[in-house]
C-alpha cells in the first residue's frame, strides 16, 4: 500500500501514521519497519521519523499466519453483504478485536465464524477483515472487508478522508455555538495514557457536529468525522466542554440515565465499494440509547 503525506499528517511518526492507514497495531508496523517492509521515497527510515509533505509511503503488510482467534457464533445485524465486504451493526458491549482481556466475544470472532475463510488476510493473525473500528462501548455501523482488494480499496478511502462516517451522541449542556467544526490535533495523554488529550504536536483531527435537539442540561447532536483519531468524538466535546453523556473516560457527571458506557452512536456510513458503486447505511441507535434519551426530555 502506498500513501502520499498531505499536510494534516506532517509532523506525524512513521509507525503512527502507517499503522493508521494500514489498519495494525503499532507494534505490527515497527516489526515491519526493523523488516524494511515500510519505506519512505523509496529508503528504508526509523519508526521516529516525522512525515514531510509529499513523502511517499509503502507498506507492504505483514504474511498471514494461522488463525489462533476461535471462530464463535455469536449474533451478528448484518446490515448488507456481498462477495467483497461485510456492513454490520455493532452492539454496544462488543469489542471489534481481541486484546488482552478480550480474547473471545469480539466482532473478530464472530465475523469469523460467519464468514469462514473469506475475510482478507492484510492485517494478520490479529484483525483479519478489519478496516477500522469503533470503541467497545460506542454501537453503530462498521465495515470488515472480506477480500485484499476491497481492504485496500476501503483503507485508501480512510486514508483520503473519504469515507462518510456520522455519529448521533448526547453531550452534556448546550454547545455554544450550536453548529460547528472542532478542529484540534490529538494525542495519547501525557498522564493517563487511556485517554486522548488535545495536543498541538499531535495528529490532526477534525470533527463537525450539529445540534439536532436540545432539553435541560443535554444535547443530542450529530457528530461527522473528518478524520478518525481513537476516542476522537470523546475527546473533542470534552475538550470544548460538552463531554459524551455517560462517558467513563472523558465525563465526571455521575448521572447515566441507565446507561453502562457513553451515549454514541455510529448512525451513518457511506463508502465507494470496488465496483464503483457508491453505498450508504444508516442504523437506529439501540434501545438503551432512546431510553436515555427519552428520560431527558421534558
Amino acid at each position: 500500500m502506498l500513501r502520499v503525506v498531505e499536510s494534516g499528517d506532517v509532523g506525524a511518526r512513521l509507525d503512527i501514521f502507517a499503522a493508521e492507514f494500514g489498519g495494525l497495531t503499532r507494534n505490527a508496523v515497527n516489526k515491519l519497519i526493523a523488516a524494511e517492509n515500510v519505506t519512505v521515497n523509496g529508503a528504508k527510515t526509523k519508526a521516529g521519523y516525522r512525515l514531510r509533505l509529499g513523502d511517499k509511503v509503502h507498506l507492504r503488510g505483514p504474511s498471514v499466519v494461522a488463525l489462533e482467534i476461535a471462530p464463535q457464533a455469536l449474533p451478528l445485524d448484518i446490515i448488507y453483504e456481498d462477495s467483497e465486504l461485510i456492513v454490520v451493526n455493532k452492539p454496544k458491549g462488543m469489542v471489534v478485536h481481541p486484546a488482552p482481556g478480550h480474547a473471545e466475544g469480539t466482532l473478530v470472532n464472530a465475523l469469523l465464524f460467519h464468514c469462514g475463510d473469506s475475510l482478507s488476510g492484510i492485517n494478520g493473525v490479529l484483525r483479519p477483515g478489519i478496516v477500522h473500528r469503533i470503541d467497545k462501548d460506542t454501537s453503530g455501523l462498521l465495515v470488515a472487508a472480506k477480500t485484499d482488494r476491497a481492504h485496500n480499496a476501503l483503507a485508501k478511502q480512510f486514508a483520503e478522508r473519504a469515507i462518510l462516517r456520522e455519529y448521533i451522541a448526547i453531550v452534556h449542556g448546550r454547545p455554544n455555538p450550536p453548529d460547528g467544526t472542532i478542529n484540534a490535533p490529538l494525542a495519547r495523554h501525557k498522564i493517563n495514557r487511556k485517554k486522548m488529550a488535545v495536543d498541538p504536536a499531535g495528529r490532526a483531527a477534525i470533527t463537525h457536529y450539529q445540534t439536532l435537539e436540545s432539553f435541560g442540561n443535554f444535547t443530542l447532536i450529530q457528530a461527522r468525522l473528518e478524520t478518525g483519531r481513537t476516542h476522537q468524538i470523546r475527546a473533542h466535546m470534552a475538550h470544548i466542554g460538552h463531554p459524551v453523556m455517560a462517558d467513563p473516560v472523558y465525563s465526571r457527571a455521575k448521572q447515566n440515565f441507565g446507561l453502562d458506557g457513553q451515549a454514541l452512536h455510529a448512525q451513518t456510513l457511506g463508502f465507494t465499494h470496488t465496483n464503483g458503486e457508491k453505498m450508504r447505511f444508516e442504523a437506529d441507535p439501540p434501545p438503551c440509547f432512546q431510553k436515555a434519551l427519552n428520560k431527558i426530555r421534558p
